[in-house]
């Protein structure tokens, strides 16, 4: 299995990312030793900001690969820049399979990729209802998959905002796992493994309040 290395441009915008992240949004994560840093995963984070990506992609020490708009391919300076940050274009005005198909195949060949259960950005910060597409892909491919909440993120950059202000981020990690599945079922429910997903994003913010109460 073929590891994805960090391409020079990845390489800035990781070592970017990190320090704008720990210098505006006091940026921590919990959990870090859950993170699968070889071979396939899946890493499945809730959605609230355009923060999200980079915020949970400096909590690997490996090179990830996203979902993004295709429309961000047509920008005039990052679009061209995109492709090196291992990102996946998406079409979101048609289903998009290949996108998610794309998604496949770089987790059979080893590599982690990044998606929102949800499927877009929350317009008050709650979890939303999930969509089949990270249940697909998690069935295909049959590999682990990364819960992650980000917290702190709405605040610093909610859906409908110009600029980004500070705040206090954190990227909390969980234990990888494998989706269940029905005994005998012939065709996996794509649907229902998304939503064991946001359960299990949703596990860590209650695990993270008990913390923060017995601290």
């Amino acid at each position: 299995m073929q590891q994805q290395r960090m391409t020079l441009w990845y390489l800035l915008g990781y070592s970017l990312s990190k320090a704008l992240a720990r210098t505006f949004f006091g940026y921590r994560v919990i959990g870090a030793e859950n993170m699968i840093e070889e071979g396939p995963c899946i890493i499945a984070a809730n959605h609230c900001s355009y923060l999200d990506p980079p915020l949970v992609g400096i909590a690997c020490r490996r090179a990830i690969h996203y979902l993004a708009r295709k429309s961000l391919l047509d920008l005039p300076l990052l679009g061209p820049i995109l492709p090196e940050l291992n990102v996946i274009p998406v079409d979101q005005k048609n289903a998009d399979r290949s996108a998610l198909m794309g998604a496949i195949r770089v987790v059979r060949h080893g590599g982690a990729v990044l998606i929102f259960p949800e499927g877009t950005r929350s317009a008050d910060g709650e979890l939303q209802p999930a969509r089949p597409g990270l249940g697909m892909i998690a069935a295909k491919t049959g590999a682990p998959v990364v819960p992650v909440l980000v917290t702190g993120s709405y605040q610093a950059f909610p859906k409908g905002a110009k600029f980004p202000k500070p705040a206090p981020v954190e990227v909390r990690i969980g234990q990888p796992f494998f989706p269940r599945r029905d005994a005998g079922e012939e065709r996996p429910d794509y649907e229902l493994i998304s939503r064991q997903t946001l359960q299990a994003i949703a596990a860590l913010g209650a695990e993270g309040e008990e913390t923060t109460a017995t601290a």
